[in-house]
């Protein structure tokens, strides 16, 4: 459990700073090593009336709620399976239990690490996350995933993690993404929760990552 263990430690520090603090990361760190393609998703911040306090791990253990993580869990599936035109209908139905399978493998992690509310205030997201620069790049740095999917924090978590002098690249359907590392694509998405249709939000980030993976076999 050396991630964990590294995540909890890193926590530790941080928390400090930021009240209601939510602590996010590996769901399960021996599914995610195991897994054939490490997947990590960056979103802004947990939506909490209550004021945190609590750990995004445990939520998503326990199969999360459905109006984030299906969309999520489709993802997930697609990218894993990208050589597959899979249809809506094999998407259409996730329940608990395909959330619990599947958000077991992944990284999740969030750049506010204070709740907010539903609609995020982009003022403060800004500010916390450049106050917190120097943890959020820590925390990636643990991870290291082929893929990480930013739900709306594209550009901020291109400047907070540390990757500003990476140029942007767009997919022949205007999807932006960068190599952060050999094989190591950071895409720049919309969140998993976008007022669109379900399937446009799914094989939108599915074909965009199909063609980024067809040009190492060019």
């Amino acid at each position: 459990m050396l991630i964990t263990n590294a995540e909890n430690a890193l926590f530790g520090e941080w928390k400090g700073s930021r009240k209601g603090f939510v602590s996010d990361g590996l769901v399960s760190e021996q599914d995610y090593l195991s897994s054939d393609m490490k997947i990590c998703i960056v979103l802004k911040e947990v939506n909490d009336l209550d004021g945190g306090d609590w750990d995004l791990r445990e939520f998503l253990a326990e199969g999360a709620r459905p109006q984030t993580w299906n969309n999520v869990v489709r993802w997930i599936l697609g990218i894993r399976n990208i050589s597959r035109d899979i249809p809506w209908e094999e998407f259409d139905e996730i329940n608990k239990e395909d959330r619990q399978s599947s958000l077991k493998s992944i990284c999740a992690m969030n750049l506010k690490k204070s709740p907010g509310t539903h609609t995020t205030d982009n003022a403060s997201l800004n500010k916390v996350a450049n106050e917190d620069r120097n943890f959020i790049e820590r925390q990636f740095s643990l991870y290291d995933p082929d893929v990480t999917v930013c739900g709306g924090t594209g550009e901020l978590f291109k400047e907070v993690a540390g990757f500003n002098e990476y140029e942007w690249k767009r997919t022949s359907r205007g999807i932006w993404w960068y190599e952060r590392a050999p094989n190591k694509y950071v895409i720049a998405y919309c969140h998993p929760e976008a007022r669109v249709d379900n399937p446009l939000i799914v094989y939108g980030l599915i074909d965009a990552i199909r063609e980024i993976y067809s040009y190492q076999t060019l």
